[in-house]
This record gives C-alpha cells, sequence and structure tokens, in this order.
C-alpha cells in the first residue's frame, strides 16, 4: 500500500462520525445499510452524513451501490485490511541489534 493512500485513509478515519460510520457498517450484515437507516442510527442531517460518506468512498474504505431508489453503503473490508498490515509492517520499531 502507497503512504498516500495509508495517510489518506487514516485520515478519514480521524474524524469520530466517520469512524463510527464506519464502525456501524461493519456490524451490519453482508447486504449493507442504505444511507436513510446510516442516518437513523448516527442521528445527523442529510447533507452532513452525505460528505462523511463520501469522504470514506473517496478514501476507499466504503463503497455504494444503487438498489431501485436508495443507495446502499458497505464496509470494503479489504481495504481496512490492507491499512492495518501497511501498519503493522510499516510503522512498528525495527529490532534492536545484540552486539556480536
Amino acid at each position: 500500500m502507497d503512504t498516500t493512500i495509508a495517510a489518506g485513509r487514516l485520515q478519514a478515519l480521524a474524524n469520530p462520525a466517520r469512524l463510527r460510520i464506519y464502525e456501524i457498517l461493519s456490524q451490519a450484515d453482508e447486504n449493507g445499510l442504505t444511507v436513510g437507516s446510516i442516518q437513523e442510527l448516527v442521528g445527523m442531517n442529510a447533507s452532513t452524513l452525505s460528505h462523511h460518506l463520501k469522504t470514506l468512498v473517496l478514501a476507499g474504505l466504503v463503497t455504494q451501490t444503487r438498489a431501485a431508489t436508495s443507495l446502499v453503503c458497505r464496509p470494503n473490508h479489504a481495504a481496512m485490511d490492507g491499512l492495518f498490515s501497511y501498519l503493522v509492517r510499516e510503522c512498528r520499531p525495527v529490532p534492536k541489534r545484540q552486539a556480536a
């Protein structure tokens, strides 16, 4: 994973409202949730929710599909797994070398 992608995903999740939205989507079943359902669960106005969802979609953390007149959102678990892998691989201390 590119450092820029990782930074964008971390920045998207740094906002408490977006982290909560991702958390709610992750706990939903594989059918996802409509934007209206998410709005009911988080209790924010439509334009604010739309802004947060757009940020999560642009970061690659959420996917959206159209189902008739509804927009269905799902978490992109592969993107989150990639972020975790990146953090484990790139952001951990280097083991100290022992003297010979």
